[in-house]
C-alpha cells in the first residue's frame, strides 16, 4: 500500500504583493514578525540566502528566503504507518500552511514581496535551500534537521527583503561525524533502508510514502535534543 500523504495546498494570500517592493525591514518588524510566528506554534525562523551557483543549478531567480519551522506531532509520529497516519500528517502539514499564508500577508502588508515556495513543486529542493542557510544538517537517516529538533517540518516564503540576518557559517556540521558512529537509524529501520556500507537508499524508504517514522522515533537528536547529543559528542572527543 503505498500513497502520498501531502495534498497540494490551496492559495490563502488576503492581500496582492506590492508593485514596488521594498528591500530593507527594520529590526523592530522583523522581531515582531518572528514573534507571531513563534505565537502561531511555529518552532522558529531560519533564513536563507542563495548563491548564484545554486539559482543557476535550479534555474531560480530568487535570493532571499524566510524558512519556518514546526514540530510534528510526537502523538502522530508514534503511529504505525497506515493511511490515517498519512491523512493526519497532512492536516497538520495543511494547518501550517494556512498559517505560513498568513505571515507572507504580513509581509505583503508591510510593502516586501512575500510567495509561498510549494513545497511540494519538485523543481526545487527545499531541503538544499534549507542547507543554504547553514542553519541544517543532513542526517544519516536523510532527515534535514535544525537545532530545533529532527521532528521538523517546514514551510519557505522568499521575500525581497535583502538584510534578513543570513548565518555565515554552519556550526552544526559535527553531526555527521556523530551519525557515522550511532548506527541506531540503521538498526531500527523496518525496510533496511541502508546499504551494506551504511549508506541511505532513499528508494527502499518508505517515509513520504507510507508514513514510516521508526528512524525519527528512535534517533538521539529525537530523543535527547539536540544540545545533550552535542555535549555528548563533545566528551567523546576529549
Amino acid at each position: 500500500m503505498r500513497f502520498r500523504y501531502h495534498q497540494p495546498t490551496p492559495n490563502f494570500y488576503n492581500c496582492e504583493n506590492p508593485h514596488h517592493p521594498k528591500t530593507t525591514i527594520s529590526d523592530e518588524l522583523l522581531n515582531e514578525f518572528r514573534d507571531i510566528a513563534i505565537a502561531s506554534m511555529f518552532a522558529g525562523i531560519s533564513y536563507s540566502i542563495l548563491s548564484d551557483e545554486f539559482k543557476n543549478a535550479w534555474d531560480i531567480d530568487w535570493d532571499n528566503i524566510i524558512i519556518l519551522k514546526y514540530h510534528m506531532s510526537d502523538e502522530i509520529l508514534k503511529m504505525e504507518p497506515s493511511r490515517e497516519k498519512c491523512k493526519l500528517m497532512d492536516v497538520e502539514f495543511q494547518e501550517f500552511g494556512v498559517k505560513t499564508f498568513a505571515l507572507a500577508d504580513i509581509l505583503r502588508e508591510n510593502g516586501f514581496k512575500a510567495d509561498l515556495i510549494n513545497p511540494l513543486d519538485d523543481r526545487v529542493s527545499l531541503r538544499a535551500i534549507a542547507l543554504q542557510s547553514n542553519d541544517a544538517v543532513i542526517t544519516r537517516s536523510n532527515m534535514c534537521m535544525f537545532k530545533e529538533g529532527l521532528n521538523l517540518g517546514f514551510f519557505m516564503i522568499q521575500t525581497s527583503i535583502e538584510n534578513l540576518p543570513f548565518k555565515t557559517e554552519n556550526d552544526m556540521l559535527w553531526v555527521e561525524d556523530y551519525c557515522s558512529t550511532c548506527g541506531v537509524c540503521i538498526d531500527r529501520c523496518p525496510e533496511k533502508a541502508f546499504d551494506e556500507e551504511g549508506n541511505f537508499l532513499r528508494k527502499a524508504c518508505t517515509a513520504h510514502k507510507e508514513g514510516c517514522s521508526r528512524c525519527i522515533n528512535f534517533c538521539p537528536f529525537y530523543k535527547r535534543g539536540y544540545e545533550k547529543v552535542k555535549k555528548r559528542y563533545s566528551r567523546m572527543k576529549k
